[in-house]
């Protein structure tokens, strides 16, 4: 992946934040220095800040942070839901919400829809079990995070619709699994670009 002078200088704040601490010394910044404005990939900068601890490297945007390879920092949380039901009714989880290791959803002659743009994960890796039995399923993924989808559909649909055509997200992004049963009804996983606008939080 190709950087930009933004990302070039996001970095180079690190490391000078990094001096003014004593981690490294005026010669290793200068040499440092060298190496990232000289960088023209991801590939380039990450040894640069790869022996800094997490915290020195709180000032690197989050995009910028994941695509180096740095802990997801959407990653932690008390878990929200383990479960939305909607039986002759409607169901949401969308927002600002915890995901958990395993939820489980289900709708039977109703509708339920999950959102995890603007989402946490309580671990790297979720589940999500979804069934819908006469009824419908939508599961909106950002394309910033792995999505592995593996349900079966009897009489239905379950698949993926992938709406922002872009790269898979590094292996350092959330991952999560998707998959159960559309019976006589639909599940539906749409990936699209992250919202950028701050949501309001429903659940």
């Amino acid at each position: 992946m190709r950087i930009s002078d933004a990302d070039r200088e996001q970095v180079a704040q690190v490391l000078h934040a990094a001096m003014s601490e004593g981690r490294i010394t005026i010669n290793e910044l200068e040499e440092r220095l060298t190496v990232v404005y000289a960088a023209k990939t991801v590939g380039d900068l990450k040894p640069v800040t790869a022996d800094l601890p997490r915290q020195s490297r709180s000032a690197i945007e989050p995009a910028t942070s994941r695509a180096l390879g740095l802990p997801d920092d959407r990653i932690g949380g008390h878990p929200g839901s383990g479960a939305s039901i909607a039986v002759m009714s409607g169901a949401s989880r969308k927002g600002s919400w915890v995901v958990p290791p395993q939820h489980n959803s289900f709708a039977f002659w109703g509708g339920a829809e999950l959102d995890l743009r603007h989402a946490r994960f309580a671990e790297k890796h979720s589940t999500i079990t979804a069934v819908a039995i006469m009824g419908g399923i939508d599961i909106i993924v950002p394309d910033d995070i792995n999505v592995d989808v593996t349900g079966i559909g009897f009489m239905g649909a379950f698949e993926l619709e992938d709406r922002a055509g872009t790269p898979a997200a590094p292996p350092t992004a959330p991952t999560v699994k998707i998959t159960g049963l559309a019976f006589w009804g639909g599940v539906v996983v749409k990936r699209k670009p992250r919202k950028k606008e701050v949501p309001e939080i429903e659940i």
